[in-house]
């Protein structure tokens, strides 16, 4: 099938064919695909509330694999005018994550305080600064769900809020993640900073991304923890040089 046939069928195919299509939509990334994916959402609105909906699943999933800004926008649409439900909601808060699409702020707090903790999670990934989110995922540090405490503890880091710091700093110490990183670097202290460090040295598969967080901050102690990093032996007995000059020719021992 052509693209344009392909096209063209996605909004009045049936079941059977839908599933087949958006998945190829998807694998080819189909970007005019786009408005016949969201069709295939809308025009399913009411089903689901107890169980996945197929067709649905099969269109977000689409949607998520061609990845481009309309595919955000569509998904965002998808979730503000509640074309999906039930099981099938988490699908697409899942894929609005993966997308970073924009979802309007007040869908965003109806997500964030979701019985579903997945929806929760996610919804903390679709997080802004703005005021009233930002109070709610504050509150949700303490949630019950493991999951949702630690995307709103990432979150509010990303945004920069040091209500973070101690949240992260304590899953930096147990259960370090290339996100936990990520998200500490914009609120991170000296002692944090010294922290990501010893961390680059004993888990070498963190090191890259330690090295990048430790370049996003704007310490100064960030900068020399990092050229001293690079400095150290590598495999084979190599050296990384550092991304900029010192401007302390004495570099921190980690």
């Amino acid at each position: 099938m052509t693209d344009d046939a392909l096209i063209a069928a996605l909004p009045r195919a049936g079941m059977a064919d839908v599933l087949l299509l958006a998945a190829e939509a998807g694998r080819r990334r189909l970007i005019a695909a786009v408005p016949g994916l969201e069709a295939v959402c809308r025009r399913l609105v009411g089903f689901g509330v107890d169980r996945p909906v197929r067709e649905q699943i099969a269109a977000l999933e689409a949607l998520s694999a061609i990845g481009d800004p309309e595919a955000a926008k569509a998904v965002a649409r998808i979730i503000a005018r509640n074309d999906v439900q039930g099981p099938t909601l988490a699908i697409a808060v899942a894929a609005a994550a993966r997308l970073v699409a924009k979802i309007p702020v007040g869908t965003v707090l109806a997500l964030l305080r979701h019985h579903d903790p997945a929806v929760r999670a996610d919804a903390c990934r679709l997080g802004r600064p703005h005021a009233e989110i930002v109070a709610v995922m504050v509150d949700l540090l303490d949630d019950l769900n493991a999951d949702v405490s630690v995307a709103a503890a990432c979150a509010l880091g990303r945004m920069g809020r040091i209500e973070a710091l101690s949240p992260l700093a304590r899953l930096l110490e147990r259960a370090p993640t290339a996100e936990i990183i990520q998200a500490i670097a914009a609120v991170a202290n000296d002692a944090v900073i010294v922290r990501l460090g010893r961390l680059a040295r004993v888990r070498p598969d963190l090191a890259v991304v330690v090295l990048d967080a430790l370049d996003d901050c704007d310490l100064p102690l960030a900068a020399k923890l990092a050229d001293g990093l690079r400095m150290m032996p590598e495999e084979g007995g190599q050296t990384t040089p550092p991304r900029r000059p010192l401007s302390d020719p004495d570099s921190i021992t980690v």
